[in-house]
């Protein structure tokens, strides 16, 4: 027997369960995170410190292929391991100064501009120590004074230091790698296509190999022709 009115209640009306009132994420909200994502922009420190790595690379392959044969035309030529170690140094220069361009574009750190910086500052200032301690660098090249031609070249790892170090170039590092669309190879969508393709130039290339007429000229002839022909 119910003993109370509210004992009466439950066995009248059965006990209601509250369940939280479950709220729709609207559409906007749901997106925000992409569109966020998508609408970075690339800030203008960022741009320039990677531009000023990537110049320097070209800069300095440059200045590889078109001092080699004075180097090695030099009678103070250096020993072959000795030129091989700087080559294999100044190779890795160059892929670590680009790389290091790419990677603050790409958003995936800094740390490997800053490294190649701070190494490009040392290597001048222990020029700057041997320049002015010994006469092993008697002048620059081009007829600069040689204080001068170590200032501007400071100026390089100094203006990347100073363009990776803003606060712009903080925020782009700190929000990560930029979110790439993944896309469909073209090849694995279109394979008949890419190999019908790849089947008429090979036929068309070997046409041309079979059917075209050589024509043996007196610079294309064999040593022995021209031999017998005089």
């Amino acid at each position: 027997m119910a003993i109370s009115v509210l004992e009466v209640r439950d066995i009248v009306v059965p006990p209601r369960v509250r369940v939280p009132s479950l709220r729709l994420v609207p559409a906007a909200s749901a997106t925000s995170a992409t569109s966020a994502t998508e609408a970075r922009r690339l800030p203008v420190a960022v741009l320039a410190a990677s531009l000023i790595g990537i110049a320097e690379a070209v800069a300095l392959l440059a200045v590889a292929l078109t001092g080699i044969d004075g180097v090695l035309d030099s009678p103070l030529r250096p020993p072959g391991w000795l030129l091989a170690c700087g080559l294999v140094l100044l190779a890795g220069w160059i892929v670590l100064s680009a790389g290091g361009g790419a990677a603050l574009i790409d958003g995936a750190g800094r740390r490997l501009v800053l490294t190649v910086a701070y190494c490009e500052l040392a290597l001048l200032g222990l020029l700057g120590v041997v320049a002015i301690t010994t006469p092993v660098i008697a002048a620059a090249p081009g007829g600069l004074p040689l204080p001068l031609l170590l200032l501007v070249l400071a100026a390089v790892p100094v203006g990347k230091l100073l363009l990776v170090g803003a606060p712009s170039s903080a925020r782009w590092i700190a929000a990560g790698p930029r979110v790439r669309e993944r896309r469909i190879d073209p090849v694995a969508a279109h394979r008949l296509l890419a190999t019908l393709t790849l089947g008429v130039i090979a036929v068309s290339l070997a046409a041309v190999a079979v059917l075209l007429p050589v024509h043996d000229s007196g610079l294309n002839a064999p040593a022995s022709a021209v031999f017998t022909q005089h």
